[in-house]
């Protein structure tokens, strides 16, 4: 997977990574050469007294070191910025696919999961791309190439390395076979610290209503805690690597001075040689170290690779249409026939064979108790699920064959739970219609009722929205919601329980100004306050994901018992009549 991951992002990047190869390879040649200067000055320059040698020779290597920095710097340069260009890209890939998924992929996921490989993840492996650009790239060739001046300069004495390099590899193969799945964990744990911490955030007020402070301290000290032993047992067997190399190194350096006294004692080598042979040891044990430091952050990255594409992957159950239909010649009329809803695997469907008509000029009311389908059921219609059975018209197109923008402005959706973004008032209600005037803003928000409060606050419409609205009461949520969807002028308003939070008095009067704002549209409202739909013109009643029953108020409550029983549960048997 981070092969394939790499392959895709990485190839519009091919000539900086050739220039940064290139530039490596030449940093890399220069650090090979310089042991080699050195070794001819102690025996050309030291040992026969020669200072102009060592003067020559000494400006070459002060050139060859030049060369080296520089090549570095280009090659750091150059990774750094192509690393930092992956993460950019894959993090759009990533953010692309997530917009496109339907409400089953993002549940099936879970938020938490989806910033951790958005976020961390990606960081993950961005790392291990730097590093390979930095490190990893000049490892091989300085291997390679110390193992080559070695041999050039003492073929007996390069014995030693046939013994060193296997050991290394063993060892640090070893370790990292280990570590991978303890990656896996750390992330799988991460996940679980980002899910508590997001539950504890976003529900503060009921924690504090419940005082449930402790428990929910517990709750994230036991997730913290798994986090920290799994990368305790992680850091354990990371410690070991380095020890490893480093005992290695050093008993190869104490072989190599004790073969080398014996050799330059025999006149097979000079004491030039033994210096630069162990300046070449050096280089290809870091090398090596090089290789470990890679092998260590390899397994991690691999696992948050395998998270990312598993995202990428995804296909969303709700397709755009290839030749989608972008204009409409009819305005407002939804039917919906005989339409099923299954979650996949789910032993029930959600809804089975629901039929509803809504026309414009005309407010059609959906109810049922918890449970019975009808967020789904009105969810089915802008395609935040797309119907597993059935069909979903408007305007008598298939709204899967139907462009997303034209689904986006013909139909208007008030969600049960209402979402304000970061920002000001205004830049909320222009959500809908970036275009809308201020004038339009304020008739918007004096239809949903919140034009007084919107006033009382310092700066009116510019004043500020905290995330996810926060810093408004719901009440004042709801109204900020559906003036947005009031902004957006559609054809058809769905109105998903939007009015709960709201006292009888402001429903009341916010019912009466939609009926005079949504007139000549279709309105269609999801309620559990009988009083809010009592009026409507068609009403349905959901069971159990059927309809048990459609018709006016005193239809229903003469024919019904589903209805009866949720309108007596609200309301005396005078105020029903």
């Amino acid at each position: 997977m981070l092969i394939r991951l790499l392959r895709e992002h990485l190839a519009p990047y091919k000539k900086p990574i050739a220039v940064l190869v290139l530039l490596q390879f030449l940093q890399t040649c220069a650090t090979l050469y310089l042991p080699t200067l050195n070794a001819d000055i102690i025996d050309n320059g030291v040992v026969a007294g020669d200072t102009g040698y060592i003067l020559t020779f000494g400006a070459l290597m002060i050139g060859i070191t030049v060369v080296q920095v520089v090549c570095n710097i280009g090659a750091v340069f150059y990774g750094a910025r192509t690393a930092a260009a992956l993460g950019r890209d894959v993090r759009a890939a990533i953010f692309d696919r997530v917009q496109s998924f339907s409400a089953r992929e993002v549940g099936h996921f879970g938020a938490p999961s989806l910033i951790t490989r958005t976020t961390n993840d990606v960081q993950q492996v961005q790392m291990l791309v730097l590093m390979t650009f930095t490190l990893m790239v000049s490892a091989p060739i300085m291997c390679v190439g110390g193992i080559v001046m070695a041999l050039g300069l003492d073929v007996p004495l390069s014995g030693i390395l046939v013994a060193v390099v296997p050991v290394l590899g063993i060892a640090v193969s070893l370790i990292v076979r280990r570590l991978r799945p303890l990656f896996r964990t750390m992330q799988e744990r991460l996940d679980t610290v980002n899910r508590v911490l997001r539950e504890q955030i976003t529900g503060n007020r009921v924690i504090r209503a419940f005082v449930k402070d402790a428990y929910e301290k517990d709750r994230f000290g036991k997730s913290n805690e798994e986090l920290t032993d799994v990368s305790l047992g992680t850091g354990r067997l990371l410690a070991l690597m380095f020890p490893i190399v480093m005992t290695t190194v050093n008993i190869s350096s104490i072989a190599v001075v004790w073969f080398g006294a014996h050799r330059i004692d025999s006149g097979g080598m000079q004491i030039g040689a033994l210096t630069a042979f162990l300046a070449y040891l050096m280089q290809i044990v870091m090398s090596v170290m090089m290789a470990t430091f890679m092998f260590m952050m390899v397994p991690r990255a691999e696992v948050c690779a395998e998270r990312i594409q598993e995202v990428l992957d995804t296909e969303s159950s709700v397709v755009p249409p290839a030749d989608p239909v972008r204009e409409l010649r009819a305005h407002g009329h939804l039917e919906i026939r005989d339409a099923g809803f299954r979650y996949p695997g789910a032993e029930e469907p959600v809804l089975k064979a629901v039929s509803l008509v809504a026309r414009p000029g005309e407010v059609t009311a959906v109810i049922g108790s918890t449970g019975s389908g009808k967020s789904t059921l009105l969810g089915l219609v802008p395609r935040l699920y797309d119907a597993t059975e059935g069909e979903v018209l408007v305007d008598g197109v298939d709204v899967g064959t139907l462009d997303p923008q034209l689904l986006a402005r013909t139909v208007g959706l008030v969600p049960q739970k209402p979402y304000l973004f970061s920002g000001t008032v205004a830049t909320n209600l222009r959500y809908g219609n970036p275009d809308a005037t201020d004038e339009e803003l304020w008739h918007a928000l004096e239809v949903a009722q919140a034009a007084d409060f919107v006033r009382k606050l310092e700066n009116g419409l510019n004043s500020p929205i905290a995330q996810g609205g926060t810093n408004v009461s719901g009440g004042q949520r709801q109204r900020l919601a559906i003036a947005r969807t009031l902004v957006q002028r559609p054809e058809i308003y769905l109105f998903d329980d939007s009015f709960s939070a709201l006292d009888y008095a402001t429903d009341a009067a916010l019912r009466a100004a939609l009926a005079r704002e949504t007139a000549e549209a279709t309105v269609v409202i999801v309620a559990q306050r009988v009083s809010t739909i009592r009026d409507a013109d068609r009403i349905l009643v959901l069971d159990e994901g059927r309809v048990v029953g459609v018709g006016r108020h005193e239809e229903l409550m003469q024919d019904n018992g589903t209805y009866r029983e949720i309108v007596l549960s609200q309301l005396t048997e005078a105020e029903a009549a």
